[in-house]
């Protein structure tokens, strides 16, 4: 048992801590409610930074790693760990937190407690499966990301929100049980092939790459497909996406940041940590067909999208189609590939974020109409709120010099080299990245160009301004410096890729 100072555990239990402390906190004190909860997130924040500061990108594996005994004699213990994937990834998902506080400030109702403490915890849970290097207690915060989100949605939604986040529930539980029983055939196949029953990530991958650990093809197969099914829906892939869809349209606006930027980034990030890397064989003969799920699901998304008069749809359908150039860059099995996926995520996840936000603030300004045609004639009145999100619009669609085109740069000429994939998986998506543009360029030509609705409309206000411009700049210096983020990530998705296919060359 390895029991040091952990920052990792610090902003896990700081994040849950401050929820529990809300609970002692007057309901009608909102000063206190926002003061705890807000000091949390910072404190979060501040150790995520941490967790940058003192990681060594050269160092292949994981850092910052604390284990702390659970059940030993079950094989089950408390680690946690970060490298090169995972660390950026708990920095965003603190980055968005006290962000999505703010927000929920300015649309407060007569439960901001609850409110508070079930963000504080959707934050932990999540930063939870983005560090646990234990199979049981990533299945554990995995679970434990839904009660707060569907209790988010739910609660606090606009129209259709109780049903949408029931269906949000059922869809994500359902696939999260069939990884459960994944979960346990890997730990009776480790423990019949070594005499030894662990559910540490690290040694179940040590045995596989040392030939300890050999599943027959059936097995693997069955298993990959255990633990593919949660993550798919999670993502989600077509045609496993009609639950995301209803929650984004219920969810509130700070509830739809934490769908969209935390949830759906733990699909993606579950199909390369625990899918590729574990079952490389059966995820190789999988990609073809998860492959063309995820051509399906960047043009269907994106012609959906054109056609939508909902912002907030617009928006949603354009994160789905962002998610199926993640799924290909994983699947290409390359460490080009695999690096645009990692930077993707963490790109998608603030643009994405930013324009949710942004939405929210021109509803806010037309009534509370997020329709196309009920928004026109902004730019002459809030020209700031223009500005803004032209930019972000832009780097959601890969524009040079924002952080959204070496993601997708990198995807492209990952599947392109692929021996999985090849250049017409390529030929087909490059056809998504051109209808980005388009139903982004016509939801800003419906928002801020055209004659000016009636009514009175102000720019932004400061903390408005603050909060979009917090995520623009990272879309600004990603765009412009990638390797502040690609030198920290690519030893570690070199040394997947080399893993993945080492494990591929001994069949």
């Amino acid at each position: 048992m390895s029991v040091v100072f952990s920052l990792i555990l610090l902003i896990i239990l700081v994040l849950l801590g401050g929820a529990a402390l809300l609970l002692f906190v007057p309901r009608t004190n909102t000063q206190a409610l926002r003061g705890v909860a807000l000091v949390a997130a910072l404190v979060a924040l501040g150790a995520a930074g941490g967790l940058v500061a003192g990681f060594v990108p050269q160092q292949v594996g994981f850092q910052h790693v604390t284990s702390l005994a659970w059940v030993p004699q079950w094989g089950l213990g408390i680690t946690l760990g970060v490298d090169g994937i995972s660390l950026w990834l708990v920095v965003l998902t603190t980055l968005l937190l006290p962000i999505t506080l703010v927000v929920a400030w300015q649309h407060e109702d007569a439960a901001p407690r609850a409110q508070y403490a079930l963000l504080l915890v959707l934050a932990a849970a999540t930063v939870g499966v983005f560090t646990a290097l234990d199979l049981v207690l990533f299945y554990v915060f995995f679970e434990a990301t839904l009660v707060p989100a569907a209790l988010l949605i739910a609660g606090w939604g606009g129209a259709g929100r109780r049903a949408a986040a029931t269906k949000f529930f059922v869809y994500t539980f359902a696939g999260s049980v069939v990884m459960l029983i994944g979960i346990i055939g890997l730990y009776l196949a480790h423990g019949e092939a070594t005499g030894s029953y662990t559910f540490d990530y690290r040694t179940l991958l040590a045995a596989l790459a040392d030939g300890r650990l050999v599943l027959d093809t059936p097995t693997e197969r069955a298993l990959f497909g255990a633990f593919a099914v949660a993550f798919l829906v999670k993502l989600p892939i077509w045609p496993l996406h009609t639950w995301m869809i209803d929650a984004h349209a219920a969810a509130p606006t700070s509830g739809v940041v934490d769908v969209a930027a935390m949830m759906l980034k733990v699909g993606a990030y579950g199909l390369l940590r625990f899918g590729a890397q574990l079952f490389p064989q059966a995820t190789a003969w999988a990609a073809p067909a998860i492959g063309t799920l995820a051509l399906i699901s960047i043009i269907y998304a994106a012609w959906v999208a054109y056609h939508q008069t909902d912002m907030k749809l617009v928006l949603a359908y354009a994160s789905m189609s962002h998610l199926g150039f993640v799924v290909l860059g994983i699947l290409s099995l390359s460490s080009i590939g695999v690096l645009g996926a990692v930077l993707q995520i963490i790109n998608s996840g603030i643009t994405t974020s930013a324009l949710f936000l942004a939405v929210g603030m021109i509803a806010k300004r037309r009534g509370g109409s997020r329709m196309l045609d009920d928004a026109g004639g902004l730019l002459g009145v809030a020209p700031v709120l223009g500005a803004l999100v032209l930019t972000l619009g832009m780097a959601s669609i890969g524009l040079p010099g924002l952080n959204g085109f070496i993601g997708e740069y990198a995807i492209m000429q990952g599947v392109w080299v692929s021996p999985l994939l090849g250049w017409h998986y390529a030929a087909v998506a490059v056809i998504g990245v051109i209808l980005s543009a388009a139903y982004m360029l016509r939801m800003y030509r419906g928002t801020f160009f055209g004659e000016a609705r009636a009514g009175a409309t102000t720019d932004l206000t400061r903390a408005e301004f603050l909060v979009l411009l917090i995520l623009l700049v990272p879309t600004v210096a990603i765009g412009l410096y990638p390797n502040a983020l690609l030198s920290t990530m690519q030893p570690t998705a070199a040394g997947a890729a080399q893993l993945i296919n080492a494990l591929l060359a001994i069949r």
